[in-house]
């Protein structure tokens, strides 16, 4: 079946609408950023840059480290940027934008992000790095696909359960992660296996009060003392929800890692950001080129 031009967008210089790259510009190996400037503190590793290429906030360096062909792409913030850049990364490699059909084989990539987030368990102090084995989106975003056959539902259940969570709000979904790439991040000092919870926004979404009220003013408290089989939410961000949940339907491995530069049980800061985030990159980049 043909896909159709208004579904598919191709510009008339072959790339894929927004990211703005073409299929033999993309690597197998993806780094998600969220901020465009941080594409640069990822690519400067690079023994080589062949290709760059901006749209929007969404830029991209295809190069080499350590003789593997890496893609860093920044998606910008929140779930909603994650739906088009993962879908048009799959569109990348698994559709052939000449006869616009679905190729045969599949290929599956490996996507990864490098982020930062805040902390929910005081044991997790600032500075820190999270690896996320689980994500549980508050989100809704997923929603719009057929999620039933990749979700945690037990875990969903208790989530729902302990928080007396409104489901006018939609009902939160759980997806693992890749066991494959978490596993390069296992049993290192200073990086921590995660449940990281996605929100939708960075204000009531995360608890968050300025001028307005928000619907549940105890939910990060209740979200702090949730448990499943002992695993608790770790951090709280806008993008790995839809990074696992996509890349399962895709058919994707992906991880999510995030430098904690604030702690919001104990309520410290880093006092170095950047340091951290320099960490993981290159820890980040070290374990995956292996």
């Amino acid at each position: 079946m043909e896909i159709k031009s208004s579904e598919l967008i191709i510009n008339p210089d072959g790339s894929v609408y927004y990211l703005n790259v073409k299929p033999q510009d993309l690597a197998t190996n993806i780094i998600l950023v969220g901020d465009q400037n941080r594409v640069e503190k990822v690519s400067k590793h690079f023994d080589t840059i062949e290709f760059e290429t901006q749209k929007r906030e969404f830029k991209t360096h295809t190069g080499t480290f350590r003789g593997k062909r890496f893609s860093v792409v920044s998606t910008g913030i929140g779930p909603d940027n994650i739906d088009i850049v993962l879908n048009e990364l799959d569109a990348l490699v698994n559709i052939d934008f000449k006869t616009r059909q679905i190729k045969p084989q599949l290929t599956s990539l490996n996507i990864v992000r490098f982020g930062t987030s805040g902390s929910l368990q005081a044991n997790i102090p600032v500075d820190a790095i999270v690896a996320s084995e689980y994500t549980i989106g508050l989100d809704n975003m997923m929603r719009s696909y057929q999620i039933d056959g990749i979700s945690e539902t037990a875990i969903e259940d208790a989530f729902v359960k302990h928080t007396n969570w409104d489901l006018r709000k939609g009902r939160p979904y759980v997806f693992k992660g890749s066991e494959t790439l978490a596993s390069k991040f296992r049993n290192i000092a200073g990086v921590h296996p995660g449940f990281t919870a996605t929100a939708g926004g960075f204000y009531g979404p995360q608890g968050r009060v300025l001028r307005l009220p928000i619907q549940d003013a105890d939910l990060n408290h209740k979200m702090d003392n949730f448990s499943f089989d002992g695993i608790k939410i770790s951090n709280l961000e806008m993008e790995t929800s839809a990074i696992y949940g996509l890349s399962k339907l895709l058919g994707h491995q992906a991880l999510s890692l995030n430098a904690i530069i604030a702690n919001r049980a104990n309520g410290t800061f880093s006092e170095d950001p950047y340091k951290t985030v320099e960490r993981l990159i290159e820890l980040g980049l070290k374990k995956l080129a292996e």
